[in-house]
């Protein structure tokens, strides 16, 4: 809700609590003071239930550390043959040491690695990966990856001029049947 909508929210409630206090005193019934007590209370459950919610939905503020791990193409995206060949020919990891390596492979098998660096900028709540590839690279790390932040996982989202959208998750790669 906006700032606007909150006040006047808070600005009536209080009008309508100082209502209800004024007719208590003043009648002497003890219904009114109970009103009072659980409009507060409704309030407060309301708050509380909000911020957790907030808590269990929200996205997740990414550090330098929540980079760290090996990734690999998430099928789930778009799946098929295409998924599948992509998944079995790239991958990469991010070690603790704030190298990248990115593999290019046949299956289980590493053709040809390209080692680059990471950083991560510090302007935002939650920090962007920045690659640093030394020339020649390969395509698909051309350029930095978006980060598309979700509840309780985040993707990296490279753009290739080949591929277009190839989106990696965390995990660990496994042999898959592509027939």
């Amino acid at each position: 809700m906006g700032f606007g909508f909150n006040l006047s929210m808070i600005l009536f409630v209080v009008s309508l609590s100082a209502i209800l206090l004024i007719t208590w005193f003043i009648t002497g019934k003890n219904h009114w003071g109970k009103t009072i007590g659980f409009l507060w209370l409704g309030l407060l459950a309301m708050a509380m239930f909000l911020s957790g919610l907030k808590w269990i939905l929200g996205k997740p503020n990414l550090e330098k550390d929540d980079y760290y791990g090996q990734y690999i193409v998430d099928r789930t995206y778009f799946s098929g043959k295409q998924a599948d060949w992509q998944y079995n020919h790239f991958r990469f990891e991010i070690k603790d040491n704030d190298s990248l390596y990115f593999y290019l492979t046949e299956k289980e098998k590493i053709m040809r690695t390209y080692v680059g660096k990471i950083k991560v900028t510090e302007n935002y709540i939650s920090e962007h990966l920045l690659i640093n590839m030394p020339q020649p690279t390969h395509h698909i790390l051309s350029s930095n990856p978006t980060t598309y932040r979700y509840p309780w996982y985040f993707h990296l989202v490279f753009y290739s001029p080949k591929f277009n959208n190839l989106y990696f998750k965390k995990g660990k790669w496994e042999a898959i049947d592509s027939n």
